[in-house]
């Protein structure tokens, strides 16, 4: 049924828009209840307010902390009408009823992000406004709720098309919407608490996102997705604002953030290409344009319709390459005004910008479902120790020592199984996914091979390059074959109960070899 507005309660942190909004309710009738700053701001504005506390008779108190929490002021959003015990006990005890509640929620979540310390964070914890945005919520049926000054213009349409009234399937819909934001408040509360503590895995895991985007589609067409945001702020695809292209897929998304994760790696110049979430491409370069040449001749052929990171101000000079290439995305900190005019012309590519770069080595959490289920773990935020543990008769050069390192933080954003060959600070093979690691390793031999040749090299590039491994060679098969295929040096965790015969077959190749005590699968 339609429900008239005859009497509302308002009480907001957020004053946007609400002066127009309260001249709009008194001029149709609406009699205004508010609290504090809510109330002096509607009636510096001209609109008449009844202060919630000469309503309910009861004044505020400790410190605002109990204003609203009256059973006058709950029984009016909760009685049910036409239900006459309800009415009857209303009229006992003096409670009107209220048809409409504006409220917005003490800003926490801005409070903890500007670093706030924990007394005041206690102070921004809303006690009242999720109280009666819950009550008004469940008594949708006859109360209409406003969470977001977003929604005003709908209650004024409705009421502009109803006499007054708003309609049963207006007050629904923004009851559920009342309803996500008490729960994602609760949520931010919830993980708060949990740092605080120090206890990242709580006994009940609570999550809470904003949607940003409604996707065409998912992974696949039949599939439907959305782009939400939440959790630490982290500069990245949450974060990019879109210069230019198409919007966004599901895979892009995806895709990029992985590309742009990867790049984040390196504090050199660096750049990366990522095809299906893995690289096809990395490289460190003495300028930009030569990361970017560097990391397309690693798989020249897969980076066609991929996507490109990179982890400093994209120039034109870089522009002038990327441009002769089919990427799908590029996503940089920064793009200059000669890389704009170059990338404008190709209407479709899509280009990123996210005003920073994340830390590598900040913590936070990933998540994965499971069915019925999630899987929750701290972000691999690990690097390679300083004291790599030389294994092998012959230590690496320094110059193997920084590849094998360069190799194996690529590794770290490779899917398992993962063997990278690298030379001269840029991958040149690589071997993802595969279910056994000899067949990762003949892989990115291969792919170092069909590289030089495309390139009209003589030999493959994978000789005298490093090999990193994600994890350990569990037999020597998967080293030799990177031996047959020219490495001089291997990076890899170590810890296979067959580590001698691997580190005897290394020696009997004349291979340098080190470990790391660390692996780093990605499933």
């Amino acid at each position: 049924m339609s429900i008239p507005i005859r009497r509302a309660l308002i009480s907001v942190s957020d004053k946007n828009n609400l002066l127009e909004f309260g001249q709009f309710l008194h001029e149709n009738g609406v009699e205004i209840l508010s609290t504090g700053g809510t109330a002096k701001a509607l009636q510096d504005g001209g609109v008449p307010v009844k202060e919630v506390g000469d309503h309910t008779g009861f004044p505020e108190m400790l410190d605002g902390r109990v204003k609203t929490l009256h059973p006058v002021v709950h029984g009016g959003l909760l009685g049910i009408r036409g239900n006459a015990d309800h009415e009857k006990a209303m009229s006992e005890h003096g409670i009107d009823p209220i048809d409409l509640l504006i409220v917005n929620l003490y800003p926490f979540e801005a409070t903890v992000a500007k670093g706030a310390d924990f007394d005041t964070c206690i102070e921004n914890i809303d006690i009242g406004g999720p109280a009666l945005i819950r009550a008004a919520s469940k008594n949708h049926a006859f109360v209409t709720v406003v969470v977001e000054a977003e929604d005003y213009e709908r209650v004024m349409t409705a009421m502009k098309d109803n006499k007054g009234a708003t309609t049963p399937e207006l007050r629904k819909e923004l009851a559920a919407k009342a309803y996500a934001r008490t729960g994602a408040y609760d949520a931010a509360i919830a993980t708060w608490f949990s740092k605080e503590l120090d206890d990242p895995f709580p006994a009940r895991a609570v999550f809470a996102g904003e949607r940003q985007q409604i996707l065409r589609y998912g992974e696949n067409p039949h599939q439907k997705a959305a782009f939400y945001t939440g959790g630490d702020a982290r500069p990245g695809i949450a974060t990019a604002e879109q210069l230019q292209g198409k919007e966004l897929s599901f895979n892009n998304l995806n895709d990029t953030d992985a590309a742009f994760e990867l790049v984040s790696e390196f504090t050199g110049t660096a750049c990366a290409i990522i095809k299906h979430a893995n690289p096809c491409g990395v490289a460190l370069g003495d300028s930009q344009k030569d990361a970017y040449l560097k990391a397309l001749s690693c798989d020249p052929v897969s980076a066609f319709g991929g996507i490109i990171a990179l982890n400093e101000t994209l120039n034109g000079e870089t522009a002038e390459e990327i441009a002769k290439l089919f990427a799908e995305v590029i996503i940089a900190p920064d793009v200059d005004q000669d890389a704009r005019k170059i990338l404008a012309e190709k209407k479709n590519l899509r280009v990123l910008t996210t005003g920073a770069m994340p830390d590598p080595a900040a913590t936070g959490l990933n998540i994965r479902n499971l069915a019925g289920g999630y899987l929750i773990q701290s972000r691999d935020d690990a690097v390679a120790p300083e004291d790599l543990k030389v294994v092998t008769k012959r230590a690496p050069s320094e110059s193997e020592m920084a590849d094998l390192r360069f190799a194996f933080i690529v590794c770290k954003h490779v899917k398992s199984n993962a063997i990278i060959y690298v030379k001269n600070g840029a991958a040149v093979g690589i071997g993802a996914g595969q279910m056994s690691r000899i067949d990762s390793s003949s892989i990115a031999a291969w792919k170092a091979q069909e590289a030089s040749e495309a390139a009209g090299e003589k030999e493959s590039r994978a000789i005298g390059s490093v090999v990193a491994s994600d994890a350990f060679f569990p037999f020597a098969d998967g080293l030799l074959a990177a031996a047959d295929a020219g490495v001089t040096a291997v990076i890899q965790p170590g810890g296979s109960v067959r580590d001698e015969e691997v580190i005897a077959a290394a020696d009997e190749k004349g291979l340098a070899m080190v470990f790391t005590g660390m692996r780093h699968f990605r499933h």
